[in-house]
């Protein structure tokens, strides 16, 4: 390695730590600003020309949002029409109807990871709190379900939620990764979900159930109350029978009742993205196909595509069926783009991040120090997220950081071998989830536990997903 080569991953080093300083400081920077602010700097210092700096941050954002940020505005509509038609509601109480009380917290994750298909973690860990809630109460006496009945059906949930947020597309995540990687979408999608499997058992049931006895956890009543519906806090479990049997409480803007979505439709909603996209990898792999059918799933495969249709479906046989008048579904589709202006942003200032490294060099030099150290692609990019994630509070940060690192190290890569590298960064960004992720807190405050309480079931349940999702990695990357 050359003087000009160290140079330039001693400037990369200073960059990352710069970013978490500017999050972390009493400035308090949003990401999307220090993202953009390091950029900037990174460019400088490693001597881009100054008439391509300007240049390189537009591409940068610009090509990342044009790739993610659509699918991830669609994404967003979709989960909120599942939520507000009762579609992800009428999945998770169907699936836990005929569970026995031991096997419960084994059908909540079932339930979870349904439901996260389409839903961010908080968004998934909302939409679930008054199953959560409401099927305590059947757990609440079973001697075979020991400790608190809330953390037994909690872990599954944060398990499944969290695993499906970081590893698996079409979430935004792993979805940047695809795309800065350069990954085959299906394959990466078929990976992550032989990935997330194991991991949501262990670190779901197997561990909720360890640590349910060790934790004496009880949200505030009111707080149960206004998600049951229950004021009086005693006909919790009345209220999961009636909803499962198709007689909801709820009602329209109207004041009408609303009509039950069937549990068919209900599912099919969820998935039809991830079908699409799946197609799509199908037809690549088989040759014979006719050439207009192969155009047709290549089309509707890609993940804009995909999800303005899996929205399209949701829109038509689940949310309009249901009762849900224009105008409210106008204001909901509203607001659940508002609720990713944000993350929009932080994805755009990683794009430029991206950009510079590639435009810089930075990427060469870090591709030429792996190769000469001989690590393993995949532990680094665990590692670079896991740091940056637990560093700056954001996933979404570190995810966006890794893949720039690790993008000229993929480029030489089988295809295997890219999309785990995309599922393992995608681990690392979900553990470690502390007192500086909003996640943390949404948990703590939503079960009422103490700083303790959350740090052994939240932040425990995040950082076992993430190192068996390397696990799993480590071990498929046997067959690339």
């Amino acid at each position: 390695m050359t003087t000009h080569t160290w140079g330039l991953l001693a400037i990369l080093v200073l960059s990352i730590v710069a970013l978490i300083a500017l999050i972390n400081s009493r400035l308090r920077l949003h990401p999307f600003l220090a993202l953009t602010l390091v950029s900037l700097a990174a460019a400088v210092a490693a001597g881009e020309p100054a008439e391509k700096i300007a240049e390189s941050l537009e591409t940068g954002a610009g090509s990342i949002l044009g790739d993610v940020g659509v699918t991830l505005a669609f994404g967003a509509m979709l989960g909120r029409l599942l939520s507000d038609s009762g579609a992800t509601d009428r999945i998770a109480r169907l699936i836990v109807h005929r569970a026995g009380r031991r096997s419960l917290p084994w059908y909540m994750a079932g339930a979870a990871f349904v439901i996260g298909v389409p839903m961010f973690f908080e968004v998934g860990l909302i939409v679930l709190l008054p199953l959560i809630f409401s099927v305590a109460r059947r757990l609440r006496d079973d001697h075979g379900v020991k400790g608190s009945p809330y953390v037994a059906l909690a872990a599954p949930a944060i398990a499944a939620l969290c695993t499906l947020h970081g590893m698996v597309p079409p979430h935004p995540g792993p979805l940047i990764g695809v795309n800065g990687l350069h990954a085959n979408l299906g394959l990466t999608i078929g990976v992550g979900l032989v990935c997330a499997i194991p991991t949501v058992i262990l670190a779901g049931p197997v561990y909720g159930r360890w640590i349910a006895p060790r934790l004496d956890v009880r949200p505030d009543r009111a707080l149960v109350a206004q998600f049951t519906g229950d004021r009086a806090g005693d006909r919790v479990g009345d209220r999961a029978a009636d909803a499962d049997a198709g007689t909801s409480a709820d009602t329209t803007e109207s004041g009408r009742p609303r009509r039950s979505v069937p549990t068919g439709w209900a599912v099919a909603a969820v998935l039809v993205p991830v079908v699409l996209m799946l197609l799509n990898t199908v037809a690549d792999l088989v040759p014979a196909l006719p050439a207009g059918l192969r155009h047709t799933l290549a089309l509707t495969g890609s993940p804009v595509v995909a999800m303005f249709f899996g929205l399209l479906f949701a829109l038509f046989v689940v949310a309009l069926p249901s009762g849900v008048g224009g105008e409210a579904i106008r204001d909901s589709l509203g607001e659940s783009l508002r609720s990713v202006a944000g993350i929009l942003l932080i994805i755009a200032g990683g794009g430029a991040f991206n950009q510079v490294l590639e435009d810089s060099g930075i990427g060469k030099a870090v591709e030429s120090a792996a190769s000469g150290a001989h690590l393993n692609v995949l532990v680094l990019g665990w590692l670079l997220a896991l740091l940056l994630s637990f560093s700056t509070g954001s996933a979404t940060v570190g995810i966006v950081a890794a893949t720039g690192v690790l993008a000229p190290m993929a480029a030489t890569e089988s295809s295997l071998a890219t999309s785990l590298l995309v599922v393992a960064i995608g681990a690392g960004s979900v553990g470690l989830n502390y007192v500086n992720h909003a996640g943390f807190w949404l948990v703590k405050e939503s079960f009422g536990m103490t700083l303790g309480q959350a740090t052994k079931s939240h932040t425990v349940i995040q950082t076992l997903v993430s190192v068996c999702g390397l696990l799993m990695t480590l071990l498929l990357s046997l067959l690339a």
